[in-house]
């Protein structure tokens, strides 16, 4: 999902730094830090449910292309096709 937030300048040119100085895209690099703060908030089981338990303790990072996937099979299923 796209949306527009609002950052201060020093922080969005913190964050784009730290994003390079790591090989990361700015995306990937936000995503991370948002799942990392909800991890310590509401602890790491949050991010843990349905398919990707499968993947144990694996970085979130490492999963993303497989959700993609997933996501775009899913949007290709006919409901009728499963009555």
């Amino acid at each position: 999902m796209k949306t527009t937030i609002e950052l201060d300048d020093d922080l969005f040119r913190r964050s784009k730094a730290e994003a390079a100085l790591r090989g990361q895209s700015l995306k990937d690099f936000f995503t991370a830090a948002l799942l990392d703060y909800l991890d310590d908030v509401r602890g790491p089981e949050a991010r843990t449910r349905g398919w990707r338990t499968v993947f144990g303790a694996a970085p979130w990072g490492n999963i993303e292309q497989v959700d993609a996937v997933v996501r775009e099979e899913f949007e290709r299923i006919d409901p009728e096709a499963w009555k």
